[in-house]
């Protein structure tokens, strides 16, 4: 791919949104890369023309499950359905299953479904703890890409691959979207882990036949179902993407509400790369966080990379934070939950729609 013009650049990010950390040195001390967007002239993606892959590796200590929370829960209910209506009656298998949650959704549903993935920790002999790859031998009539492809350096040469060692077959893609990511002049979602930014055009020029696309979990991800043995080079895009030249204007806004509070009660909850970059670029406009607040257990007495700010439980910041504490939600679509979680406790605010 060509290199385009920059649309958006951050410096010395980590690598590894979604890894944590047994000590604040360790965590300060993590791999880092720059990100710089830019519109590819041929095949119209928006990637990170500074990624490079050598420094990023997927194992066991990357933790992004998401499905404790019950609004997630609640769309992989939704993603089931859709799977089930699109592939159902099929053999699939999922590439990218990470630890395995929606797999065995699937398979509690009775679908005929196996995995691959190399940072699963499970014990299912239906997974295959390894990357994917032609030499597996997995030939399968549907295939699940769920927040995979954006994480892959060559996306459309990931899907050829796929196509030819399965021979063809249905295919459902998730990822996350750029069009969001713009209009909500959304800062915090651009980081490392993430090299290809996707619009829902972007997926449904690289198929011939495509059965179905929209939108998800309130308008951030996008998917689409199509015929794989369909996929085509991805051609120019007709719809030239532009970052708004506000983009960051939330930032400063951001770390004067932050600066007003007193040290000791500026929290976020959500440890994950959204948490992770808004805690860093925080940092750099002067204010350092107290705690990141987190639901997921593995992730909980840990720290954040690049800032090594400390995971709690939500039961230990109830504990420990005082009330009317700032808490900024790093994902509004848990915001609901959260208030019910702390019974009014916190003053919430959704960094994504500022909502309190």
């Amino acid at each position: 791919m060509k290199a385009g013009s920059t649309l958006y650049a951050v410096r010395d990010v980590p690598v590894l949104e979604n890894r944590v950390y047994a000590t604040a040195e360790d965590a300060r001390a993590c791999g880092r890369g720059d990100v710089v967007l830019a519109q590819d002239p041929e095949s119209g993606l928006v990637r990170n023309e500074a990624f490079d892959a050598r420094l990023i590796t997927y194992d066991e200590g990357y933790q992004n499950e998401q499905a404790l929370s019950p609004a997630f829960r609640e769309h992989l209910g939704v993603v089931t359905e859709l799977v089930a209506s699109r592939l159902g009656g099929r053999s699939m298998v999922e590439i990218g299953c990470g630890k395995g949650f929606f797999l065995e959704l699937l398979r509690e549903a009775g679908h005929d479904v196996i995995g691959v993935d190399p940072a699963y920790e499970g014990t299912n002999p239906a997974v295959v703890c390894a990357p994917f790859s032609p030499e597996l031998g997995i030939r399968r009539d549907g295939v699940i890409l769920r927040h995979v492809l954006e994480h892959v350096e060559a996306p459309w040469g990931f899907l050829e691959q796929i196509r030819d060692a399965n021979g063809g077959g249905v295919i459902y893609i998730e990822v996350p979207t750029f069009d969001w990511i713009l209009a909500n002049r959304a800062w915090f979602d651009v980081f490392y882990e993430h090299v290809t930014y996707f619009r829902l055009s972007d997926l449904t020029r690289m198929f011939g036949q495509v059965h179905d696309a929209g939108a998800l979990f309130g308008g951030q991800y996008i998917y689409v179902v199509a015929d794989l043995g369909t996929l085509r080079p991805p051609s120019p895009a007709a719809d030239v993407a532009t970052v708004p030249d506000d983009f960051l204007r939330s930032i400063d806004a951001t770390a004067d509400r932050l600066r007003s509070r007193p040290a000791g009660s500026r929290a976020i909850w959500g440890a994950g790369a959204k948490g992770v970059v808004f805690a860093l670029l925080m940092q750099r406009a002067g204010i350092d966080l107290d705690v990141a607040i987190d639901i997921n257990p593995a992730k909980q007495g840990r720290y954040l990379p690049a800032t090594g700010l400390r995971v709690c439980s939500p039961g230990e910041a109830m504990l420990d934070l005082p009330r009317g504490a700032d808490v900024s939600v790093m994902n509004g679509n848990y915001l609901d939950e959260i208030r019910a979680m702390t019974d009014g406790r916190f003053n919430l605010w959704a960094i994504d729609h500022a909502e309190t």
